[in-house]
């Protein structure tokens, strides 16, 4: 029984994102539109700040994030979203209106069965751009601002799939066959809806194999960040149910830092995590 529900849903999204004209879940309508106007070359400062600023949870998150530890050394503050937007890159915009779009599917009341894991998943997200910010910095030529949000986007299939799953009652019931749809299913539809709004190739590719185990002896690609990023957050913050999940496989990890090394990498994104977090509106 429990099968044939997980068939079932995913039966409707590959509909959803096999068809011509993709329907997409309410909660990712800013960050389509977003997506939109930054594919436009000729985008200025001021179009994008209008667009942001005609969302208010955009634009407050926008200049807290232009204002974060994170992204603001100088501490010089800025109080409008022309000026956050000038600061922070138009790209930075993207990472904002995602966190915005999951922090309103998260607040949205058919996703209270789901508190838990959606607690976990969110830290789990925050950690993960939070250390692959850090990574990109520290070990790469990978763009921070890049890292940062794949890091935010890595588990959008988890996202997905759990505002799916709100519709089947029978699902939320089965507490161990929703973990086990989540967990095989989430990076294949990650690509998939990613690749229905425009992204690029190379960061589809990054996000359904950010859990596939391969040799890495040095961060170089955007896909080592990521896949090292995820892996050091399930340290502290995995978004599985602890009493359905496998135990943390920590051989890559090991194979690339020593102990005393990991306890770094994860000190250092504290400061990281705690700013983005306070940016973002993550709790």
């Amino acid at each position: 029984m429990a099968n044939d529900i997980s068939f079932r849903i995913l039966q409707d999204i590959a509909r959803d994102l096999s068809g011509e004209v993709v329907n997409f879940p309410t909660f990712l309508d800013i960050t389509f539109r977003v997506r939109t106007a930054l594919k436009k070359p000729d985008l200025t400062i001021e179009e994008l700040a209008t667009l942001v600023g005609a969302e208010p949870l955009m634009s407050t998150r926008i200049i807290r994030l232009a204002n974060s530890v994170t992204l603001n050394r100088s501490g010089r503050a800025i109080v409008d979203v022309n000026a956050a937007i000038a600061r922070t890159g138009m790209e930075a915009v993207r990472s904002v209106s995602f966190a915005v779009a999951m922090e309103q599917l998260l607040a949205s009341k058919k996703m209270a069965p789901f508190a838990a894991v959606s607690r976990r998943l969110w830290q789990h997200t925050m950690h993960v751009a939070a250390l692959s910010r850090l990574l990109a910095r520290k070990a790469t030529r990978v763009a921070p601002d890049e890292a940062m949000f794949a890091g935010l986007i890595h588990d959008i299939g988890v996202f997905y799939l759990l505002s799916r799953a709100a519709s089947f009652p029978e699902l939320i019931a089965e507490p161990s066959e929703l973990h086990q749809l989540l967990v095989q299913w989430h990076a294949e539809i990650g690509h998939a809806l990613l690749a229905a709004m425009g992204l690029p190739e190379e960061l589809l590719l990054v996000v359904q194999t950010h859990e596939t185990d391969r040799p890495v002896e040095s961060l170089k690609t955007l896909a080592d960040v990521l896949l090292v990023a995820n892996k050091l957050a399930n340290l502290e913050h995995p978004w599985r149910d602890p009493e359905l999940a496998d135990r943390v496989d920590t051989t890559l990890l090991s194979q690339l830092f020593d102990a005393d090394a990991i306890t770094t990498l994860l000190a250092e994104s504290a400061d990281d995590l705690a700013s983005l977090k306070n940016a973002l509106g993550a709790t």
